[in-house]
């Protein structure tokens, strides 16, 4: 009998947003570049008598730009306050958690069910295998993002993620990625027995998340098989071995003994705050994807790949509104920002706002191969040297350096082409013999001779005028 198996997985997402100071203190935010346990005070050291600030406002803009993006209702006129959210665990020295009721609730991304977008504040960083804690971290802003388990694979986990961080990449005010963690929930039903939910804990990378979910199902399936009982617990990602490991039975919201934070001011949305936000937010990518295809008529795939990256999307629109939007001028910029530019940087594993090159740059190398200073197998060439020098040399020094412009004395070519003539005898007798084909070996070897500096189309025609 074949197995009839199901997933559902919800997720809870933690993003860093990046501010200056802390979220209810003035410490600065940048914990990665200090000596550990200096970006502190009596606040987010949780000290007795320590009283916090009001909330970082900018903190609070960022979350309901969030949940604007991610289609929510916003919680509007009523208190919003923040709970004190109870565990003992050494990166919290204060024994709890500031952790706000939902700003924004009932949204929807992708098909997912967004069921709330709130604030909270990151903990420290405990090593265990140290002993030690850097409470550098401890009161940085984070805004937490509920879903639905409305996904029902890895792959389907994987893209939402992946089209999450797009869209925080758009929005900015984000760190991204690079501080994700997310509370990833799988349960699974196998021939009609419905397993129960089990958490797993601060997976750091969507790639975790993916591998997660993949080893959950195989390890529920069978415990099921073999008749035992899927309990409702947490587990760790024990990353290296790529496996998970129970921690410790599943906390439900009681156990957590929520209170409201009698020093915290609450916060109250109204209209005209949101509304000021919302002149703030970008164009969100699926946004911009279909603008690209209707006002600029390139394909949807085109599209995709354009926007995948915010500043090279905005390259695109420079150099089109340098060129011209005609069909012809578009395509070009299509050809060389989506094809070979994306080429290169997805190659060297860089964002094009990592990779030190600039929109004037491009355009000049797009304007050096259409008035035929160079070929355009030489302009792949600069763009590769482009990438890898960091922007740092233009593409006019880089043909000056390496010699790279177009041979424009014919007589300089004719020669190149004889040269290749006499070197491909095979080549010449075949085409003589009414092999098309073997022109482009004799053309090949031109571009040989040349270093690619030869136009094609010339050297296509020098040679069947010598050879016909």
């Amino acid at each position: 009998m074949s197995d009839d198996l199901s997933m559902k997985c919800g997720l809870e997402i933690h993003v860093q947003v990046d501010t200056n100071s802390k979220l209810f203190c003035m410490c600065p935010t940048n914990y990665k570049d200090v000596e550990p346990n200096t970006n502190v005070c009596p606040v987010c050291m949780g000290h007795p008598g320590a009283k916090p600030m009001p909330p970082n406002k900018e903190a609070i803009d960022v979350a309901i730009m969030v949940a604007k993006m991610l289609g929510c209702e916003m919680v509007y006129d009523k208190d919003i306050y923040f709970q004190r959210k109870h565990y003992n665990y050494p990166d919290l020295p204060s024994g709890y958690q500031k952790t706000s009721v939902p700003i924004g609730v009932k949204g929807n991304f992708l098909g997912v069910e967004i069921t709330e977008v709130h604030l909270e504040e990151d903990p420290g960083q405990y090593k265990p295998d140290l002993g030690t804690v850097d409470y550098n971290r401890s009161g940085t802003p984070l805004v937490e993002i509920v879903t639905e388990p409305d996904m029902k694979s890895p792959e389907e986990a994987r893209e939402f993620l992946r089209q999450l961080m797009r869209l925080f990449r758009y929005i900015g005010h984000l760190r991204g990625e690079g501080t994700m963690r997310a509370d990833t929930n799988i349960s699974i039903n196998y021939n009609g027995v419905q397993g129960k939910r089990v958490e797993v804990k601060n997976v750091n990378s969507i790639k975790g998340v993916f591998k997660v979910l993949k080893y959950e199902i195989i390890r529920q399936k069978n415990v099921l098989r073999r008749g035992g009982e899927i309990k409702m617990e947490t587990r760790a990602f024990m990353e290296a071995q790529m496996i998970t490991k129970s921690m410790r039975s599943k906390e439900t919201a009681d156990d957590y003994r929520y209170v409201p934070d009698p020093d915290i001011q609450p916060i109250v949305l109204d209209h005209g705050w949101v509304e000021i936000v919302k002149e703030r937010m970008p164009e969100t990518p699926i946004d911009k994807e279909k603008r690209f295809v209707e006002e600029y008529g390139i394909k949807e795939d085109d599209a995709k790949v354009l926007v995948s990256d915010l500043e090279l999307a905005d390259v695109f629109e420079k150099v089109v509104s340098h060129f011209g939007a005609d069909e012809k001028s578009i395509a070009l910029s299509v050809t060389w920002i989506r094809n070979e530019l994306k080429r290169v940087l997805t190659y060297n594993k860089v964002d094009f706002v990592d990779s030190g090159l600039t929109t004037e740059q491009i355009v000049e190398l797009i304007e050096s191969i259409t008035n035929k200073t160079i070929s355009q197998k030489i302009g792949k060439r600069i763009i590769e040297l482009m990438v890898e020098n960091k922007g740092e040399k233009s593409p006019k020094q880089i043909i000056a350096e390496e010699g790279l412009t177009v041979v424009g004395d014919d007589s300089e070519l004719e020669q190149f082409c004889e040269e290749a003539i006499k070197n491909s005898t095979v080549a010449v007798e075949d085409y003589k013999s009414g092999n098309n084909k073997a022109l482009n070996s004799i053309v090949g070897q031109v571009m040989k001779l040349t270093r690619g500096r030869a136009e094609p189309g010339k050297v296509v025609k020098i040679l069947k005028s010598k050879l016909d």
